[in-house]
């Protein structure tokens, strides 16, 4: 049951509006004033300084007077979740391995409403003009993880998400169109992994497979990232492919030991 404005009835509206005020700082906004603060939450002035000011008497923002910005105790709303999940624990090792024997960056991402979230991860090199680490949010139709993650759905749970999806085009490559993400995502199902080559920003390509827990559900996704000027797509998949799905048949026997 849900209230008139599509709420839950059970949703406490002050704690969605705390923590839309703590998600609206990120790094393209590390710093902000109240009215910035107002503008990107649809919040009042008067509500977004009640917020703000709290924020501030927990510890997780600090302000200057006139800016706000957060503080290192808001990393303990993300430890919490990590310090619950075996996950990560589990296949960073088996990335690390990964990693040295393909000499390509690897992580482990999870779905989040239409973004993956990376929860691992073991960089060689730096190729991307934003720098990823634990925590980096990336539009899921537009990346590998997220294109594993989404064909793991089930179809209604797939078509509900992508139903909500503005499918903005991040680069000439990127696919814009439903139907022929569909048609994609119909693919990626079938062969069990995907390969996007240069949708989310042009010289990144990347190549990912599903982790799946022991009742066949995929619960996470790996992937191996690499500069697009390195051989062909075909020869990117020859190579990397195979190990790939090595690393996440070991993290998925882990889990099935551990009984994560």
């Amino acid at each position: 049951m849900t209230t008139e404005d599509g709420r839950p009835v059970e949703s406490v509206q002050s704690l969605q509006r705390g923590l839309a005020v703590i998600r609206a700082f990120d790094a393209e906004h590390p710093r902000m004033t109240l009215s910035e603060v107002a503008r990107q939450t649809d919040l009042t002035r008067a509500t977004a300084r009640r917020f703000l000011h709290t924020l501030v008497a927990l510890g997780y923002t600090d302000t200057d007077g006139r800016e706000f910005w957060l503080r290192p105790r808001v990393l303990d709303l993300g430890y919490a979740y990590l310090s619950s999940s075996s996950l990560p624990e589990i296949a960073t090792p088996h990335l690390k391995a990964f990693t040295d024997t393909v000499h390509e960056s690897s992580s482990v991402s999870v779905l989040d409403g239409l973004d993956i979230v990376y929860v691992a991860r073991v960089p060689t090199r730096r190729i991307m003009t934003v720098a990823i680490s634990v925590g980096t949010r990336f539009p899921a139709y537009a990346t590998s993880m997220g294109r594993v993650l989404l064909a793991g759905l089930d179809e209604d749970d797939r078509e509900v998400l992508l139903a909500k999806a503005e499918l903005e085009r991040l680069t000439p490559r990127t696919i814009t169109s439903l139907p022929r993400l569909r048609r994609e995502l119909d693919v990626v199902r079938e062969q069990g992994w995907a390969l996007v080559d240069q949708e989310l920003e042009l010289g990144l390509r990347s190549m990912a497979a599903p982790i799946r827990d022991p009742r066949g559900r995929t619960i996470a996704a790996a992937n191996v990232s690499m500069s697009a000027t390195q051989g062909s797509p075909e020869e990117a998949r020859e190579r990397l492919l195979p190990p790939l799905l090595a690393a996440t048949g070991q993290i998925e026997h882990d889990l099935r030991i551990t009984g994560a």
